[in-house]
């Protein structure tokens, strides 16, 4: 390609400092290196791992950088040492690496892997070295991948080549969200056919999870939020029941408890909301429940009595669903292609790069946005300005004494 080798000037959203709107800025997007793969962006997820870096992680060495992780796009070129893309190739670029020759990627009791971005910059979430620059100063490529951007560079070990076939701005959501609740129930609590289970937050992974659970065969879905406008949206993914807990005048796990003699099988956290981590771990049955915590969050601790664990349940963790990324990821893209993973139903408008700010706007109010990149062509007259792009917004987590924390991980509509 003609700007294979050059240093590529397009538009990104710059997040210049924690807790600010981002700015629409021209970018420098440098050629790839070694074993590096640069990407074209075509469409973008903004979930809640984003806004937890703006507004409540805030690092102060996690910026100037650029947001995004949950996206879909086609190789622009490749640098030296690269042998598995090549231009024009669909991929989408995976936030957690797999390199194939760690002890973890080795291990089929996990998804980590040594190599990835996460390897002693876990706080600022965003690796040392960066190929974006602006206005003469260098910005970090948030959590590895940085698709708030319309080109990025990213290592071939953080990316998944998928079906030519699949439709970027629908499977973009397979690079955070929904792998992470469905794979959270099929692969990390291995919910068993004939179960119960309970999914807390019915957010894009909440929905998810739910997904997952029916798509493992449990006999009862317990949807748990405080918002009944979502149940209907959960009953499309295979709820069963719905259970405000504004309804009720005892605890949550209480109720769930007498609805079902004794507890849930498998419970899913899908807020990051340590309160609603204890009370699902709770809601599990004593002997062999097993509660799942989904949702992200490092700003306060999680606590419960140790007889709850004496009992006989486990409380375990979930990264990106348990996917093996470069492995799983192709495979989910299948799947969706097969029917048998839901995509669309989770997206509901489609906003400019240049509202994402309006977006955010939307999500502190509890909507549910998707977005996407499409090139100028494909674009109405009264757009041709601006490339488009298609995220999906997730709400973010609110303080756990916050009444509102089992709306925080609402799936928003977005852009027109």
């Amino acid at each position: 390609m003609a700007t294979a080798g050059k240093v590529i000037k397009c538009r990104a959203a710059v997040a210049w400092e924690p807790n600010k709107p981002l700015v629409i800025e021209e970018i420098e997007v440098a050629p790839p290196q070694a074993n590096e793969v640069r990407i074209k962006i075509v469409a973008t997820g903004v979930c809640h791992t984003d806004l937890y870096h703006l507004f409540e992680g805030m690092h102060k060495d996690g910026f100037p950088a650029v947001l995004g992780h949950e996206g879909a796009g086609i190789v622009e070129s490749v640098g030296p040492g690269v042998t598995e893309f090549q231009p024009g190739d669909k991929v989408i670029p995976l936030f957690v690496s797999q390199c194939r020759e760690c002890r973890f990627c080795k291990n089929p009791k996990t998804n980590q892997c040594e190599k990835g971005w996460a390897s002693g910059r876990h706080d600022m979430m965003a690796p040392a070295d960066s190929r974006f620059t602006c206005k003469g100063k260098k910005v970090l490529q948030f959590m590895g991948t940085s698709t708030f951007s319309q080109y990025t560079v990213m290592n071939q070990i953080a990316i998944a080549k998928i079906d030519p076939a699949a439709p970027l701005d629908k499977v973009c959501l397979l690079g955070c969200g929904i792998c992470t609740g469905y794979g959270a129930a099929v692969n990390t609590a291995k919910v068993e056919p004939g179960s119960t289970c309970a999914v807390f937050g019915l957010g894009a992974v909440g929905l998810a999870a739910v997904m997952g659970c029916k798509s493992a065969g449990a006999k009862r879905i317990f949807a748990v939020d405080i918002n009944p406008d979502k149940f209907g949206k959960a009953k499309v993914f295979g709820a069963t029941d719905f259970v405000n807990p504004k309804d009720h005048d005892k605890p949550i796990s209480q109720v769930l408890a007498e609805m079902t003699n004794g507890g849930v099988d498998y419970s899913l956290e899908c807020v990051g909301n340590v309160t609603v981590m204890r009370s699902a771990l709770e809601s599990c049955v004593k002997g062999w429940g097993v509660s799942v915590l989904v949702g992200w969050t490092d700003l306060y601790d999680v606590a419960t009595r140790p007889i709850q664990l004496i009992a006989g349940r486990t409380w375990k963790g979930s990264l990106f669903g348990g996917f093996k990324s470069k492995d799983g990821v192709p495979q989910m893209v299948k799947a969706y292609l097969d029917k048998k993973v839901k995509l669309d139903e989770f997206i509901t408008h489609n906003m400019t790069l240049g509202q994402v700010n309006d977006a955010i706007e939307l999500m502190k109010h509890g909507k549910w946005c998707v977005h996407t990149f499409s090139t100028i062509d494909d674009l109405p007259a009264s757009c041709k300005d601006e490339q488009l792009t298609s995220v999906c917004f997730v709400f973010r987590p609110q303080h756990p004494d916050s009444p509102e924390c089992f709306s925080t991980m609402t799936p928003l509509c977005c852009f027109q």
